[in-house]
């Protein structure tokens, strides 16, 4: 089945909360008390809902319509990593089609998003022990530290060109 990646639109709103519950509870089998549907489509429609787009979401959608992944950017502006100004927020793929080249595709979008909008650095927060952090430091992310030097799962990307082009978008 052919897969395309483009960009979310409020149309999309139901199925992306859907799926945002689906690959969070996934990736987190752990946590007991996990987002309702009720809650994600809440956040999305607020998202969406913010007139001046300053954030992207882009989609990986099958044939058929269904969407199978996402990625969203948000610029960032937080004192203690001044020298960041895009965050991945959030990434998540079914596990069905992981390990297929379409996260690497999906960050490549958000970092062009970026890029075009004169954003040339990005960060990202995740738990340190979940597997996707080797997906991260394979596509160069650094790991950040914190003043005593312990990691606590953020990474930063220090130039969005480069990472550009470890990612193609099509």
């Amino acid at each position: 089945m052919s897969l395309r990646i483009r960009e979310a639109t409020s149309a999309d709103l139901t199925a992306l909360a859907d799926l945002h519950v689906r690959t969070w509870n996934a990736t987190y089998p752990e946590v007991e008390k996990k987002p309702t549907l009720a809650i994600r489509v809440r956040q999305w429609r607020e998202a969406f809902a913010v007139t001046d787009r300053n954030w992207c979401c882009f989609v990986v959608e099958r044939e058929d319509g269904a969407l199978v992944g996402f990625a969203k950017g948000v610029p960032y502006h937080h004192q203690e990593l001044p020298e960041f100004s895009g965050e991945l927020s959030k990434i998540y793929l079914l596990r069905a089609y992981q390990r297929q080249g379409l996260g690497r595709r999906l960050v490549g979008h958000v970092a062009r998003r970026f890029l075009s909008r004169g954003i040339g650095s990005m960060v990202l927060f995740a738990d340190p022990a979940n597997p996707s952090c080797r997906f991260y430091e394979a596509l160069g992310a650094e790991r950040l530290y914190d003043s005593a030097g312990n990691f606590h799962g953020g990474y930063g990307w220090r130039d969005l060109h480069r990472l550009a082009a470890l990612c193609p978008i099509d």
